[in-house]
């Protein structure tokens, strides 16, 4: 009897344990909000050659065609000219030449898709957006990492700082921040060495990639809302022509 009351009262304990652990695992990194606009076309445009640029080359997009950047304003002579360099159709998918194998050997683990990473990499404390647009300017030196690179919001990431030219090189230091009666350490990132573009140029580049990742994830979004609102509308005009025969039709009851 006192055994299983032991064994009852430890698994209440590690009941109580569980949650504990749960909110010490899940403590993440705050996110910046992301000022990206899905309507600024000329943004989603230089964000679709950035990604063409930077990202496509590892990472493919198999949910996304060339020809639906005709949504975001370019023709198919713009897209073919400027964004396809892989002699590719305009209306095939976005994939890459790598073999999945191949990039597990070489990197550990194969590169993910990205057509959707902007909705599922959403959280409670910040969009899918957010989180790339924290996690793309959160690169820093890390000399234990086999990249040389670590990732303040991905820690231990696997994937190297692709954009280093541009951003410049940070690291990460101890800051003093003094509060009411109290004064912590917190650590920070600190621009080392600088890149071919400055601080907010940079930021600037981020926002026009994760622009074009948001609206690549759910590029029907627009029309999803405008006709959602149509809906809406009719149903509510249909409601005023519901209610009225309603009243009409029981009017001799009551």
């Amino acid at each position: 009897m006192n055994k299983n009351m032991n064994k009852i009262k430890y698994l209440f304990a590690a009941l109580l344990l569980v949650p504990t652990l749960a909110l010490a695992a899940g403590a993440e990194v705050k996110l910046d909000r992301a000022p990206i606009n899905e309507e600024d076309h000329a943004s989603l445009q230089r964000g679709a050659r950035h990604f063409a640029n930077y990202c496509l080359n590892c990472h493919s997009a198999n949910y996304m065609r060339y020809n639906r950047l005709q949504e975001i304003g370019l023709t198919d002579a713009q897209i073919r000219d400027n964004l396809v360099f892989t002699g590719v159709k305009v209306g095939d998918l976005m994939r890459i030449a790598m073999d999945p194998k191949d990039a597990k050997n070489w990197f550990g683990a194969a590169p993910p898709d990205l057509s959707v990473i902007a909705r599922s990499r959403a959280s409670a404390d910040g969009s899918g957006a957010d989180w790339l647009y924290t996690y793309m300017r959160g690169f820093y030196r890390d000399a234990e990492r086999p990249t040389g690179w670590n990732n303040t919001v991905y820690a231990n990431v696997g994937m190297p700082h692709v954009l280093w030219e541009l951003q410049g090189e940070q690291v990460l230091v101890e800051r003093k921040v003094q509060g009411a009666g109290y004064m912590k350490s917190v650590m920070a990132l600190k621009l080392d060495k600088s890149g071919l573009l400055t601080p907010v140029q940079y930021d600037e580049m981020v926002a026009d990639l994760v622009n074009y990742m948001v609206f690549m994830a759910e590029p029907v979004r627009s029309d999803r809302k405008t006709i959602g609102l149509f809906v809406l509308m009719a149903l509510g005009l249909l409601f005023i022509f519901v209610y009225a025969l309603k009243k009409e039709y029981w009017k001799d009851v009551h």
